[in-house]
């Protein structure tokens, strides 16, 4: 986690060689394309959907499995392997992206947030005023904290290599396949059902981790952040990612959610949060203040489990 903080998204590497994700997101992009015809009943696409997830996250757990077997047998493999961890967590490379989109309303005004925005939302950015550019910015950041670092980090520490690039791919596969659309309801059944399941743990301790960061946030509250996360971490759509949002809504005095515009319409949803409505940068650096620090506390916690592992 600290080596992520460090070197973050390395853009240099993935020019020479393709992230795994993208090999994952190509491979279930195949079944998709080949196994998910329309013309096939619910119950068949949705096994078809099964075995398309089985496959690509067993190949992605077998990788991890050869890849540490090869580096536990090389000089300096734990270094190497520290480095891969490292590469596939999204904990810098998340909270830069957050960051250009505060810079893009201070310097070109809704425009550039906007544009700045469309490179870590899938809803319509057009229909955002400048507020709900800097609320969609913080529940971005807050919802990936727990997807993005937390899940990974969480399932490394638990299964290794093999968990962590299992959970990866799971992570992959719903973010192309596990929709509610006509096309992906049945055969991205198992595909969202198992992301919830791997991000069920780590999305609630996420959520923990915010509310611990309250207590040094400038801006903190760590007694409202619980309790906000306990009344409205419910009433997300997802059934993980309002724990993380609710906390941070909480913990900073911010409502968040409301309805959301996306490609295929406006979704309903529940306000989070009792707090202002109307944020802007500020409400974005003090989020990602929030942010960092629940990071620090998050690599204290995981170096204590290493530690006590490595010790026993």
């Amino acid at each position: 986690m600290a080596l992520d903080a460090a070197i973050g998204d390395p853009r240099w590497l993935w020019r020479l060689l393709p992230h795994p994700v993208v090999w994952a997101g190509a491979l279930i992009g195949w079944f998709d394309r080949k196994l998910n015809r329309e013309d096939r009943s619910a119950v068949n696409r949705t096994v078809r959907g099964a075995v398309a997830v089985a496959i690509t996250v067993g190949l992605a757990a077998g990788l991890g499995w050869a890849a540490h077997y090869l580096l536990a047998r090389l000089p300096f493999g734990m270094g190497w392997e520290a480095l891969i961890v490292a590469v596939l967590l999204a904990g810098r490379g998340l909270f830069d992206h957050v960051g250009r989109v505060a810079k893009g309303l201070k310097a070109d005004g809704l425009e550039g947030g906007r544009e700045a925005l469309r490179h870590i939302v899938g809803r319509d950015v057009k229909s955002l005023d400048s507020h709900g550019v800097a609320r969609s910015a913080i529940e971005s950041l807050a919802e990936n904290f727990a997807d993005g670092l937390v899940a990974p980090a969480f399932w490394y520490v638990l299964l290794g290599l093999p968990g962590l690039l299992a959970y990866k791919a799971i992570n992959t596969c719903d973010s192309m396949i596990g929709y509610r659309t006509k096309r992906h309801k049945a055969f991205g059944l198992v595909a969202a059902r198992l992301d919830d399941a791997a991000n069920f743990l780590p999305a609630r301790l996420a959520g923990i981790l915010v509310c611990l960061a309250a207590l040094f946030a400038p801006r903190g509250d760590p007694a409202r952040a619980v309790r906000t996360m306990r009344a409205d971490a419910g009433k997300h759509a997802s059934p993980n990612a309002g724990w993380p949002e609710a906390a941070m809504a909480g913990a900073l005095d911010l409502a968040l959610g409301g309805p959301r515009r996306y490609p295929g319409g406006v979704t309903e949803g529940a306000w989070i949060g009792t707090g202002r409505a109307r944020l802007g940068p500020r409400d974005i650096a003090a989020a990602r203040r929030l942010y960092l620090i629940a990071c620090a506390i998050g690599w204290a916690l995981a170096a204590g489990v290493a530690l006590a592992g490595w010790v026993g």
